[in-house]
């Protein structure tokens, strides 16, 4: 089964108040065995603002969900290197997105993916 390791996108579903959950496609990066994903748009998506606030996570990969935690990242050097990260993931085939998803707004959204477990319920 593949892994949130070995994917360029995950779908990171996340819960809102109401019990909806809403789904975003975003890259993932990894460094010394851990993933990191960030907002394109920085602190005023809506999925980052929720997640900070403490809801709900969960990640597709190859179409099963599994529950998972976000947690941010305050380190400006790790924050850096994970720049780095995109940069070299994804640069060459998307060197203007990778640009934006490193300007200082989204890098200040960068966040780790941690306690990625158990197989969740997908939506009927």
């Amino acid at each position: 089964m593949d892994t949130v390791m070995d994917r360029t996108e995950i779908v990171l579903w996340v819960r809102h108040a109401d019990g909806r959950w809403s789904a975003r496609t975003v890259w993932v990066v990894v460094l010394d065995g851990e993933a990191y994903v960030r907002s394109a748009f920085g602190r005023r998506s809506a999925w980052y603002r929720r997640a900070r606030r403490g809801a709900e996570v969960e990640v597709e990969v190859a179409g099963v969900r599994l529950s998972a935690r976000l947690r941010p990242v305050e380190n400006p050097a790790l924050v850096l290197r994970v720049s780095d990260a995109y940069r070299v993931k994804y640069g060459l085939n998307w060197p203007g997105p990778v640009e934006s998803m490193n300007a200082p707004e989204a890098a200040a959204a960068t966040m780790r993916l941690t306690d990625v477990g158990e197989v969740a319920q997908l939506p009927a």
